[in-house]
């Protein structure tokens, strides 16, 4: 997506507008907004979950980031670590390991995944994707990971 900006002095500019990539959308819902990232919710029982997609179109890597702004993407995984963790205990998931990975391999659009997990879930000790089927949330179940997540990251 485009939009043309009119700078002083007439020049017209056309720069890309953030957007997430369709992809996301049938797993996952948007949690927030932080200064760096949208945040997505996803909508797998199995895991506590969270996706954090910086808000600049046109980037694969985290290379691809300005030095601040992969500052500040370390400082949001972190905090959305602390989100998950919140997540997995309150629907009684003690996570003992938070994976964290910036693959990008099927969706290019840089994204960086945040999963909890524990000893003995459905993909235990190895990655999550591509292991079984998602698990749907309820309605309230997603009400009450909006919530949690949300006042863990103070959105």
């Amino acid at each position: 997506m485009l939009r043309t900006l009119c700078l002083q002095g007439g020049l017209v500019v056309k720069q890309r507008m953030f957007s997430v990539d369709p992809a996301f959308e049938p797993g996952s819902i948007p949690l927030g907004e932080l200064p760096l990232c949208h945040v997505r919710l996803q909508l797998d029982l199995r895991w506590p979950w969270l996706i954090l997609i910086p808000r600049q179109p046109g980037r694969r890597e985290i290379e691809d980031l300005l030095p601040e702004d992969q500052s500040q993407l370390m400082t949001e995984i972190v905090a959305c670590g602390a989100a998950v963790r919140a997540l997995g205990q309150c629907r009684g998931f003690m996570v003992g390991k938070l994976n964290v990975g910036a693959l990008g391999n099927v969706t290019p659009q840089l994204h960086v995944h945040l999963v909890g997990r524990q000893a003995g879930d459905a993909a235990w000790p190895g990655p999550v994707w591509g292991v079984g089927i998602a698990e749907p949330m309820t309605s309230s179940q997603i009400g009450l990971a909006i919530m949690t997540a949300r006042t863990a990251l103070g959105l």
